[in-house]
């Protein structure tokens, strides 16, 4: 086994910084101009480079275009949105280069404080909540729907949607290319692991793993862990 080290955390120990006056300012003279549509060209406009403007630009719009968003937003260039109209972004959240969030005109996506969204995510968000501090790994994907694939004479593609609220208690961390299937709930301080597909309910502070994921252990004593069961 290699050499490892333990170095202090970054994003989640630092404050979230205030956004100037200003930039609140812009924000509201933009949505006042222009609709949806036009704000999300805009954005566009500006999603490739990573200089100074280029992320005042993307944080402007999206805080123009969201039902709230918070102070100290970051948005990685080559970011897909979709019905963004519909978020809401707590302080502090890191958006990753390449993360698709793909919400439903309908729908509600809740992202809280302090949430980090690795590279290349991809979150069905048509009706969602990520608590506070919640960690994403580069890679992971949430499911909000479903086709119903009823009835059996229909392609499944052409079947009726389900959408299942999917939940995300604060303080859990989604390993890499783990995958949430829709109407889950990830327990407060849960561990999901790399690659795991999760299928049911994990319990607060649970570690889990593997495709069914089942429960590997606790991150702290539990009075009956139940190792083996499927989460």
């Amino acid at each position: 086994m290699g050499v490892s080290r333990s170095v202090p955390a970054t994003h989640g120990r630092q404050p979230s910084p205030r956004d100037p006056s200003y930039e609140f300012g812009f924000a509201r003279d933009l949505r006042s101009r222009h609709s949806p549509d036009e704000l999300m060209a805009l954005f566009r406009r500006f999603n490739t480079g990573d200089d100074h403007i280029d992320q005042l630009m993307r944080r402007t719009c999206l805080r123009a275009l969201a039902r709230r968003c918070g102070d100290g937003l970051r948005v990685a260039p080559n970011v897909g949105l979709k019905h963004a109209e519909t978020f809401e972004i707590g302080d502090g959240v890191v958006i990753g280069e390449q993360v698709v969030i793909q919400g439903r005109f309908d729908g509600a996506c809740v992202i809280g404080d302090k949430v980090w969204i690795g590279a290349q995510a991809f979150l069905d968000a048509r009706d969602v909540i990520v608590g506070d501090n919640v960690g994403w790994g580069p890679g992971a994907k949430l499911l909000g729907s479903k086709h119903s694939g009823e009835p059996i004479e229909e392609p499944i593609i052409a079947t009726d949607l389900v959408i299942a609220r999917t939940v995300i208690e604060d303080d859990a961390d989604i390993g890499v290319n783990a995958v949430i299937l829709p109407g889950v709930t990830i327990g407060r301080g849960a561990i999901v692991g790399a690659g795991a597909v999760v299928t049911h309910d994990v319990p607060a502070y649970a570690k889990v793993a593997g495709a069914p994921a089942h429960i590997i252990g606790y991150r702290e004593p539990n009075p009956a862990p139940q190792e083996g069961v499927r989460a």
